[in-house]
């Protein structure tokens, strides 16, 4: 009973060691176990429906995602039409990168994100261009790049910079790791205050697409917790505000505004 008793005390303790070295020591557990460790993508794009391409692999299209890849350097491409966008990102064990870009033929009108965690704490900042100024949830911390020692949870965190579309990225920083958000800034229209003729501007505007359902929810709030306060069909169109990640800001007809997925709205091409 003794021997017994002894046996599953040792099993118990190899099973603790086992989760220890699975959890903290993954390269450790790799070479010893065989066990690859994993990590995740998510890739959103405006408009949604573009070629996702990993390694020069096409592996589907956007909204994607994939939990089970292994954790090593990727080279991505997001295509549609003539718009694309490429780089390379580097995953990391038991964490999800999230991209999320504006595609355009013109480089210069392209716009988006890319949302990366490591060990840590805190929120970094990096921009294109660089020495663009960061406010997050309001409050301004400096000009990129940047590493912020901020409490972690969700934050809305603003990227800008002079003669160039700011960009609003709503993202969660979790506990004991370091958020990096490498952020591309679109350029806003030319200066045209030196023409004497009063320049015609369009407001943006967004298009909503066909959905599972026939129609498309208006939130309170950008997350699928948020109260429904409207609906609107496939082909209203709605005043654009504001650009989050996976969310936009737009404005009805009936001057209501609220939030509505991103990957069931098409942003108006500009003439």
């Amino acid at each position: 009973m003794t021997c017994m008793k002894r046996a599953l005390v040792w099993i118990l303790i190899l099973i603790s060691l086992l989760a220890l070295m699975i959890r903290f020591s993954g390269k450790a557990t790799e070479l010893i176990l065989g066990i690859k460790q994993k990590g995740g993508m998510s890739i959103l794009s405006m408009p949604d429906g573009a070629t996702i391409f990993l390694d020069g692999k096409e592996v589907g299209k956007t909204p994607y995602e994939d939990k089970d890849l292994d954790v090593r350097e990727y080279s991505v491409k997001i295509e549609k039409g003539e718009a694309l966008w490429q780089n390379k990102v580097n995953l990391i064990a038991g964490t999800l990168i999230v991209i999320n870009r504006d595609l355009a033929k013109d480089p210069s009108s392209s716009a988006g994100e890319v949302l990366t965690l490591d060990r840590g704490r805190g929120i970094t900042v990096i921009s294109n261009p660089s020495e663009s100024s960061i406010e997050i949830d309001g409050k301004s911390y400096g000009k990129t790049p940047i590493t912020i020692n901020i409490e972690a949870g969700e934050h809305t965190i603003l990227v800008s910079h002079p003669n160039y579309l700011k960009r609003s990225i709503r993202a969660n920083s979790p506990r004991n790791f370091n958020l990096t958000v490498s952020s591309d800034l679109a350029l806003s229209e030319a200066d045209l205050s030196t023409i004497s003729t009063p320049p015609i501007t369009t407001t943006p505007e967004v298009k909503v697409l066909q959905t599972p359902t026939g129609f498309l929810r208006v939130r309170d709030k950008p997350s699928l917790s948020g109260k429904e306060i409207a609906q609107v069909k496939p082909g209203d169109q709605l005043i654009l505000l504001e650009e989050l990640s996976g969310w936009i800001r737009v404005r009805l007809s009936d001057g209501t505004e609220g939030y509505v997925s991103s990957a069931y709205v098409e942003k108006k091409i500009q003439q």
